[in-house]
């Protein structure tokens, strides 16, 4: 019997194929959440998103599920102050969770969603990766270091995607991604790929639908 071989560009091409098909069907709001006894079962792989506020990760979730108003984006940092589950048919959930480095509100509310991010990333065994997103135009912030810091202890495997890349220039992003892939080289749990996007022009979007429908 003669082995089938898939070679690389065809195996490449089949998880562009399969991220197509699986943000092109049923996505819906789940719920928000701002209590752990409030987390909907864990019967789906999950994907949460992270990152520092204003990295553009609204405008990333809309972008890579086609539609333009599902995450709420906001011209005010610091918006997002619930985990968000956004439910994909009987397949996955993608997870929006509020953004860190800058908020206008009380030290008080800032610490109870900071406290209810943390515990759901440490303790939640349907979660599969963080998309962490790093500002394409600067590159890794000491606050993006200490949440890799703490996904990197709790063992919760991570991937850095850049944002905003149709911001700089093409040299200035190649180098930005260079920087950011010396930096997470010896992280035990960072995933090895960087994906640079832009939620305008689409650059990107396909290989990270490849890499979530891996994960689903």
């Amino acid at each position: 019997m003669t082995e089938c071989v898939v070679s690389p560009e065809e195996e490449h091409e089949q998880w562009i194929e399969a991220g197509r098909l699986l943000f092109a069907g049923p996505i819906e709001f789940e719920r928000g959440v701002v209590s752990m006894d409030a987390l909907p079962d864990g019967d789906l792989p999950e994907v949460a998103f992270a990152g520092r506020s204003n990295v553009g990760k609204s405008s990333l979730i809309n972008a890579l599920t086609g539609r333009l108003k599902l995450a709420r984006a906001s011209t005010e940092p610091g918006r997002t102050r619930e985990l968000n589950f956004f439910r994909m048919g009987d397949r996955l959930r993608l997870v929006d969770l509020p953004g860190y480095g800058y908020a206008k509100a009380p030290k008080a509310e800032i610490g109870r969603w900071t406290a209810l991010t943390r515990d759901y990333l440490r303790g939640r065994q349907s979660l599969k990766r963080v998309i962490l997103l790093i500002d394409g135009r600067h590159g890794l912030k000491p606050d993006d270091k200490d949440v890799m810091d703490a996904l990197d202890t709790a063992a919760v495997n991570y991937q850095l995607v850049l944002t905003k890349g149709d911001k700089v220039k093409p040299t200035e992003l190649a180098e930005t991604h260079a920087k950011t892939a010396a930096a997470i080289a010896k992280r035990p749990a960072a995933h090895p790929e960087i994906i640079a996007t832009s939620s305008e022009t689409g650059l990107g979007i396909e290989a990270l639908r490849a890499e979530i429908a891996a994960l689903a």
